[in-house]
C-alpha cells in the first residue's frame, strides 16, 4: 500500500514539475538584461511597443536604443515600453491593439503590415527591393518613401521609420536545390496576402502561420522550410532544425515602425518633433548595422555546419517571371489612394519599379 502510494506522490510531483515548467516556459525570455538606466515611473508619456522577434536582431534592438535616446532628448518626458519576444503576441493580434490603442507602437514586419496597410506588401514584392542597396535608395527618394510610409493612416496609425532583418531566402529541413525540390517542401509563410499569392503563384505549398508557433511545428513536421531571412533564422536558432539555405533574395525584411495616431497626437508639437528625428536617426544607424549582421550571421551559419545553396540562372528566371504575377494581382491594391495621402500618383507601384530599376 505504502509503495503504491509513494508511486501516486512521484508522478504527482513529476507533474507539478512538468506543468511548472510549462508556465516559466510560457512566461518568455526576461527583459531584465535590457532594463533601462533611468527611472521610467516619472514620464509624462508612456509609449508601449511590440516586436514579435528577438533583441539580437540588430533591427528589433532598435526599440531599446530608439528608448534611451528618446528619454535622454526628451528630457525625461517619454518613455518607450518596449517589449520584444512576441510578449504581447502574434503580429495579427497586436495590430489590432494597436489601432485600438490599447498599445502605443509596433515594430511590425513588413509582411504582416499588409493586414491593415496594402500599401506595405510593396516591399514584399519580388526581386523589386530585393537588396539592403536598393532598400537604401528606396529611402533616399522622399516622395516616395513617405508615400509608402503612409500606408496605414487610414486605419488611425502613422508610419515613422524602418529597419531590416535581412534577405528572405528558404531554410529547410532538406536540400533544396532547385524548384522541384522546393515544390515538397510545406513552407511556412507570415499570414500575408502578399506572401500566400507570391508562393501559390510559384507553385509552392505555403502554410500561414504566426511566428511564436513556429518553433513546434517546424521540429514536428508541420512545416518542413521556412520562408524567411537567414538572419532571423540564425539568431533565432531555426538553424538547430533546418540544416539548409537556399539564398534567393528575392526580398527584404523589414521592421516597419509604427504608431497609435490617436496617442502621437497627444504629444506637442516639440514632442513629435523629436520622437520622429531621434526615431530616423536610429534607425538610419540600425539599417547599416543590418547589413554587417547578415554577413556576420553567414559566417556562424557555415561554421555551425549549415550547408547554403543557391538555384540556377534558369530557375531564378522562372521565379521571376513567375512572380511578377504578385506584382500585376497586387498593383491594385499597393496603388489605392486614401483621403490622408498628400501624394496622389496615378500609379505608385509603376514608379517605384521603374525608380528601381525592376525588370521582370
Amino acid at each position: 500500500m505504502k509503495r503504491k502510494q509513494l508511486s501516486v506522490v512521484v508522478v504527482l510531483v513529476a507533474a507539478s514539475i512538468f506543468l511548472l515548467a510549462g508556465v516559466i516556459s510560457a512566461a518568455g525570455p526576461s527583459l531584465d538584461a535590457w532594463k533601462p538606466a533611468f527611472d521610467p515611473s516619472t514620464a509624462k508619456y508612456k509609449c508601449v511597443v511590440s516586436n514579435v522577434s528577438s533583441t539580437g536582431l540588430k533591427g528589433v534592438f532598435t526599440g531599446f536604443a530608439f528608448r534611451d535616446e528618446l528619454w535622454k532628448r526628451s528630457n525625461g518626458q517619454i518613455f518607450i515600453d518596449f517589449k520584444p519576444f512576441s510578449m504581447m503576441g502574434g503580429e495579427v493580434e497586436v495590430l489590432n491593439q494597436l489601432q485600438m490603442g490599447a498599445i502605443q507602437g509596433m515594430g511590425v514586419s513588413s509582411v504582416a503590415s499588409t493586414n491593415l496597410g496594402p500599401r506595405f506588401g510593396l516591399v514584399n514584392l519580388p526581386f523589386l527591393i530585393d537588396s539592403f542597396e536598393k532598400l537604401d535608395k528606396f529611402a533616399s527618394n522622399g516622395k516616395l518613401f513617405d508615400h509608402f510610409m503612409m500606408a496605414m493612416d487610414h486605419q488611425g496609425i502613422i508610419g515613422l521609420d524602418i529597419t531590416s532583418y535581412g534577405n528572405y531566402g528558404w531554410a529547410t529541413i532538406t536540400p533544396v536545390k532547385s524548384i522541384e525540390d522546393a515544390k515538397k517542401i510545406k513552407f511556412r509563410t507570415a499570414e500575408a496576402a502578399v506572401n500566400q499569392l507570391l508562393y501559390k503563384s510559384w507553385g509552392f505549398n505555403p502554410v500561414a502561420m504566426p511566428w511564436p508557433d513556429v518553433p513546434i511545428a517546424l521540429k514536428q513536421g508541420v512545416i518542413t522550410g521556412l520562408d524567411h531571412t537567414l538572419t532571423v533564422c540564425s539568431v533565432t536558432k531555426k538553424f538547430e532544425d533546418a540544416k539548409f539555405f537556399t539564398q534567393i533574395n528575392y526580398a527584404q525584411g523589414l521592421f516597419i515602425w509604427i504608431f497609435n495616431k490617436a496617442w502621437f497626437n497627444t504629444l506637442s508639437p516639440e514632442l513629435q518633433k523629436i520622437f520622429k528625428e531621434t526615431l530616423n536617426e536610429i534607425s538610419k544607424k540600425m539599417r547599416a548595422e543590418d547589413k554587417l549582421q547578415e554577413d556576420q550571421e553567414i559566417q556562424k551559419a557555415k561554421a555551425a555546419g549549415v550547408t547554403f545553396f543557391t538555384l540556377s540562372d534558369a530557375d531564378m528566371t522562372t521565379l521571376k517571371s513567375q512572380g511578377d504575377i504578385a506584382h500585376k494581382q497586387y498593383a491594385e491594391e499597393i496603388n489605392k489612394l486614401y483621403p490622408g495621402d498628400k501624394y496622389k500618383p496615378a500609379n505608385y507601384l509603376k514608379e517605384v519599379q521603374d525608380f528601381m530599376g525592376y525588370k521582370p
